[in-house]
């Protein structure tokens, strides 16, 4: 499993483009982890589902809030994390109103999310294999907090003890 300390592994995560700029065609992007961390400060929070309730109702929107807390605190980006495909998080993205403060990335075969051998099997749930809920400070590809949310919680990986961590890190 992923400690503090540890590089974040290799992997590639997908995220929909609404608009094409910067290198990045309309739709699905597929993007290399450790291209896109390299010299960058990244609050990474990853959760079981898209349009799932703890996660609409209090993850996401807590973040987009703190959105330019994280940032003046000196971080890069905010990256939301779901074993979903990146149209579905495009969309979630949207109604969640994500633009510009949260990127909305996809795991969609959850091949990242075993990689960091944080996975989440739901399938009791008819939702296969997911992501467990967390998050974690990253800076330059390395994780220098990390936040896993006992079983049905959400209590350590909020936007707010991000900030905290965010300050120090």
């Amino acid at each position: 499993m992923l400690n503090i300390g540890d590089h974040l592994p290799v992997g590639k995560l997908q995220e929909f483009i609404e608009v094409e700029g910067a290198g990045c065609t309309l739709g699905p992007n597929s993007f290399d982890v450790q291209a896109a961390t390299a010299g960058k400060k990244i609050a990474i929070f990853a959760l079981p589902g898209a349009f799932t309730p703890t996660c609409s109702a209090q993850h996401v929107p807590g973040y987009v809030q703190q959105a330019e807390a994280l940032h003046a605190a000196g971080v890069d980006e905010i990256w939301c994390l779901s074993v979903n495909d990146a149209f579905v998080m495009g969309a979630w993205g949207r109604e969640q109103k994500t633009a510009g403060k949260v990127r909305m990335m996809a795991d969609g075969s959850a091949e990242f999310t075993k990689a960091t051998g944080l996975t989440l099997d739901l399938t009791a749930r008819a939702m296969g294999m997911r992501s467990q809920r967390y998050s974690m400070l990253v800076v330059d590809g390395i994780v220098k907090t990390l936040n896993i949310e006992a079983a049905g919680k959400f209590e350590v990986s909020d936007a707010a003890t991000m900030l905290s961590q965010a300050k120090v890190n």
